[in-house]
């Protein structure tokens, strides 16, 4: 057939297929779980995305089940604001920013996909086993579900892998690979009902690793009770971790303690820590660059291709920026081949300096700045800590690394 195919039904997989779907390109997607389910806690959606989830006819789906974030606001680990400042359109940006739960933006592009392209181009319980290509197309085998039966061959004119941090197809290509480098910190993670905190829009980040830092912000508009559904990461160097995975529960005796005296007059951080519906634990790791990504008629998209510790909030972001890079490739170049090179040519130096960024001076570069200076004590005046102009000059730095600054997006 002519279809491409594409291995996964995440984030990156709907996204593409949509992308694909608009432009005329005819695919396929072809999902492990035996169900597309809204799972998963919240997500950030940088003008940068949602300018190109805009493109795709999908801000005003987003914007009902999301919260435009108003700003970006730090804290140290005593409750004293560090610095402020205003996000999305709300700075001045043509896009919004969205916190969103990461299973209402799934079920966005789900129902669109499904809605635009046609639910029978959406294939769940197929597992990505392998896959093989000669001059006219690929073969991509699948299972039913992980460890289960083989249930058949695809055969397609090519073939994205968006089957995210453990990709099938990325270690078929990379045998060799190594481990996922961990960062020396573990995240805790969930959601929390809550009364509105500060602006009611705000993605708050207080304290640094060492001693414990969180990032706070709504992924829900409040309900009839006045309560929002806020997401939470509590972040803690952790010379021990288990294997990275999504679903894993984790338990509030293990990092609770390090925030047992935040009670700061804009929220009581243990008491809004002990409301949530449950915790999730995962360590914050990623994996080297690869020296690239595509094969003939194969390649990589999102997090198969650049998974990157979650710092920055910008996971998501770069799979979309992927889709829109690709899509176009496709459209300029008859040849897929040609086509899967241009867009691996466009991305992944730019994807290789998130991923490496996000190690060292990710936007919580801020908090990590006033630790050191402060010796990690509380502070008079922050101007006699840090001049505001240095605290821009390193918000504004990771904007144009990770490509949305205002000035990057107009351009």
């Amino acid at each position: 057939m002519d279809d491409i195919i594409i291995v996964g039904g995440g984030i990156g997989g709907l996204t593409l297929g949509l992308a694909l779907h608009a432009v005329g390109i005819p695919c396929r997607i072809f999902e492990s779980a035996p169900e597309i389910r809204a799972v998963g806690v919240g997500i950030n959606l940088l003008p940068h995305a949602t300018r190109e989830l805009a493109a795709l006819g999908l801000e005003a789906d987003l914007a009902r089940v999301a919260i435009a974030t108003q700003d970006a606001t730090f804290f140290n680990r005593f409750g004293q604001l560090i610095y402020q400042e205003p996000l999305g359109r709300a700075a001045g940006y043509d896009h919004p920013q969205f916190s969103i739960h990461r299973g209402d933006l799934q079920m966005v592009l789900l129902e669109t996909f499904r809605s635009r392209a046609g639910a029978e181009r959406l294939f769940t319980n197929h597992h990505c086993i392998g896959l093989e290509q000669d001059d006219s197309g690929v073969r991509v085998h699948f299972s039913a579900g992980p460890g289960g039966a083989r249930c058949g061959t695809v055969r397609g004119r090519a073939a994205i892998a968006c089957d995210g941090i453990n990709s099938v197809v990325r270690k078929q290509l990379f045998p060799d690979e190594g481990e996922p480098r961990y960062s020396g910190v573990n995240m805790w993670r969930g959601v929390t009902r809550w009364r509105p905190i500060l602006s009611g829009a705000s993605l708050a980040r207080a304290g640094w690793l060492s001693h414990g830092k969180m990032v706070i912000y709504p992924i829900r508009a409040a309900g009839d009770d006045g309560l929002q559904l806020v997401n939470w990461v509590a972040e803690i160097e952790t010379p021990v971790y288990r294997k990275r995975d999504w679903n894993r529960e984790g338990s509030l005796d293990d990092f609770i303690g390090a925030f047992a005296d935040w009670h700061f007059g804009w929220l009581d951080v243990p008491a809004f820590i002990r409301a949530a519906d449950h915790v999730l634990e995962f360590p914050m790791v990623d994996q080297d660059p690869l020296p690239r990504w595509s094969f003939g008629r194969v390649t990589l998209l999102g997090d198969a291709a650049h998974p990157m510790v979650p710092r920055g909030s910008n996971g998501a972001g770069q799979a979309i920026l992927d889709t829109r890079a690709l899509t176009a490739a496709l459209v300029e170049h008859s040849d897929v081949v040609a086509a899967f090179a241009a867009y691996e040519q466009q991305r992944l130096e730019a994807t290789t300096r998130v991923v490496l960024t996000n190690r060292t001076n990710p936007p919580d570069a801020i908090l990590r700045e006033v630790y050191q200076r402060t010796n990690d004590s509380p502070f008079t005046s922050i101007d006699d800590v840090i001049s505001r102009a240095e605290l821009v000059a390193l918000s504004e730095s990771y904007k144009q690394i990770a490509g949305y600054s205002k000035e990057a997006l107009r351009a």
